[in-house]
């Protein structure tokens, strides 16, 4: 796995799991942001995050989108 992808309520998290995928997400993203990608602090759209899974993925690395669950309180 060379990036995960975590809904989140906001949007979804990215979170690289491997080299491959740190390095892949320093070309799309500003120097500045590096460090909070590379450990996993940044939340985006998920409309870009699909469109990110999908390029990711044409260029060879392995991505996994996972939906996160919650479970509502009870009362």
């Amino acid at each position: 796995m060379d990036i995960s992808l975590f809904d989140k309520r906001n949007g979804t998290q990215i979170e690289p799991r491997s080299i491959h995928g740190i390095l892949w997400l320093q070309t799309h993203y500003e120097s500045e942001h590096w460090e909070a990608i590379s450990n996993g602090l940044v939340i985006i759209p998920t409309i870009d995050a699909e469109m990110l899974s999908e390029d990711a993925q044409k260029a060879g690395l392995s991505v996994n989108f996972i939906n996160s669950l919650s479970q509502i309180d009870k009362i």
